[in-house]
């Protein structure tokens, strides 16, 4: 917010930062003991974990549930799982996967059609996408992981915002055929992003490198406690998923009602078309929404936090 700050020095406080997609609503912390922050977690805990992220993903038989203090972190340890060589990225899209690729000595590149992700040493997509909220059907992701094993390549596929609608496609049955990795977001969903938590879901062999590469107490006891007690509450998350659905529909109203025309997105936030200086006036009202140096006429909302914040983003539409 401090780059919010200087860029608009006059914007009223304090500012609605509407740019990310995480959840306004958070998972209500359960209360902590003392040892979470004390001692060193044991590994029993994050089995505790990984089996619960396993019960609430549906992960299949075959494959393995690798925590981590976010997926972030994964990023270019998952890009090293195959040798340097060429990488292909399905965008425009989350310009961290392009970064860690490169990282780890691939060729990266972000291409804008399915034909032209391979032939590629490694293949990411994003699904539902980020920003535009593009899908991916279950058939492509089915050939997308055949043609990457028949080549000996990897297939990753990033699901970060799967969460908030379950029964989206998902590559999660395609990763016991191996070839295929899966990352899945906790903070997101959850409104918990500095927590810093998120999954892996890998064949086993893979998972155990992964495993290896991230030593051990990667995971804090606090966030291994904090995901435990979400991860087992399956009522929260259903009522969260209507929260977010409601809210997402509420949004899209605010946002016709001011003439923009929403082209996609996910329950947690709405990529739209908007003319140029949208952004800027949007900015000198103390809102921040995410814009892009590519898409000079498209912007990305999050979900207002409640009723105040959507009249303050009605009026500044207005």
């Amino acid at each position: 917010m401090l780059a919010a700050r200087r860029r608009f020095p006059a914007a009223p406080e304090p500012f609605l930062d509407l740019s990310t997609g995480i959840a306004p609503r958070a998972y209500p912390m359960p209360p902590l003991p003392p040892e979470a922050f004390a001692r060193l977690p044991e590994p029993s805990a994050q089995a505790m974990l990984c089996r619960l992220a396993a019960a609430r993903y549906d992960v299949p038989a075959g494959a393995r549930v690798v925590a981590a203090p976010g997926t972030q972190i994964l990023l270019p340890m998952i890009a090293a799982l195959r040798p340097p060589g060429i990488a292909r990225i399905l965008g425009p899209t989350y310009a961290e996967h392009a970064r860690a690729a490169t990282l780890a000595g691939h060729e990266a590149r972000e291409v804008g059609a399915l034909a032209e992700l391979t032939p590629a040493s490694l293949v990411t997509v994003v699904n539902p996408d980020n920003p535009t909220g593009q899908v991916l059907a279950a058939e492509t992701l089915a050939a997308l992981a055949a043609r990457q094993r028949g080549d000996g390549g990897l297939l990753v596929v990033d699901e970060a915002f799967g969460d908030a609608d379950p029964d989206l496609p998902s590559a999660l049955p395609l990763v016991p055929g191996g070839g295929v990795v899966v990352l899945r977001s906790f903070g997101k969903f959850h409104g918990l992003a500095g927590l810093r938590l998120g999954f892996a879901v890998a064949p086993e062999g893979v998972a155990a490198r992964l495993e290896a590469l991230l030593g051990p107490w990667a995971v804090s006891g606090p966030a291994l406690l904090a995901g435990q007690a979400a991860l087992a509450d399956e009522a929260w998350a259903a009522s969260q998923r209507a929260h977010l659905a409601a809210a997402a529909a509420r949004l899209d109203g605010v946002l016709r009602q001011a003439g923009l025309v929403v082209l996609g997105g996910t329950p947690l936030f709405r990529f739209i078309q908007a003319p140029p200086g949208t952004f800027e006036r949007l900015g000198r009202a103390g809102i921040l929404v995410r814009a892009f140096a590519h898409w000079p006429d498209r912007l990305r909302i999050g979900l207002p936090p409640d009723d105040a914040a959507f009249a303050r983003l009605a009026a500044a539409l207005a």
